[in-house]
């Protein structure tokens, strides 16, 4: 015995409006679950990147001076290294350029910086060297915030700015992974556990 299909359709009980609803608010409430997951699971989270927080060129008697603070964090693969005691470097560049509209811009002078950081087990403590000097920190924080800033940095000597052009400093702060232990350097180029940079071009007077 055959039905018409109009009476067969009707014949399939709907389920309530009620069952419906409880089977919306699961499926949201799954989802929600799934986006929470993505912000707090270890490893999916990722840090936000650097930024300066101060950035000044100024002029003295000794030269052009460079003050400025970067407020970051260790990405992921950075950090486990360094709890490993696997030193970590970090270096600030600056250059300092003359507008030229017939040619390219002139250099006019250069200047870096290098920190090597590295953690102490047996002290729990990191030291941190700069120019031959070292000097130990009781954590991290304090460690990581002597890098982070500078202030009355000289990039060019008295003079090299003042022919009366248009001038401009281009800045960089970065983790540098090349200088990393060579088994190390090997696949982590240009991976995200391991990108710390910032950067900036200021024009001065």
């Amino acid at each position: 015995m055959s039905f018409p299909p109009q009476r067969l359709a009707l014949s399939m009980p709907m389920p309530p409006l009620r069952v419906q609803a409880a089977w919306v608010r699961r499926l949201l409430a799954l989802l929600w679950l799934g986006w929470i997951s993505l912000l707090f699971v270890p490893g999916l989270a990722h840090a936000e990147g650097p930024e300066l927080s101060t950035f000044e060129v100024s002029r003295g008697e000794e030269g052009l001076l460079l003050s400025y603070a970067v407020k970051f964090e260790l990405p992921r693969g950075a950090e486990e290294a360094l709890n490993k005691s696997v030193p970590l470097y970090f270096v600030a560049e600056a250059e300092v350029f003359r507008d030229r509209w017939y040619w390219r811009d002139q250099s006019l002078a250069q200047a870096s910086r290098v920190w090597r950081i590295v953690y102490q087990p047996l002290t729990l403590s990191y030291r941190v060297t700069f120019g031959g000097l070292s000097q130990t920190y009781p954590n991290r924080t304090e460690a990581l915030a002597s890098i982070s800033r500078n202030a009355r940095w000289k990039i060019a000597e008295p003079g090299a700015a003042d022919d009366g052009g248009r001038h401009y400093v281009e800045f960089s702060f970065r983790l540098d992974t090349s200088l990393l232990p060579r088994p190390m350097q090997i696949g982590i180029s240009g991976q995200a556990d391991w990108m710390l940079k910032v950067e900036k071009v200021q024009r001065f007077n």
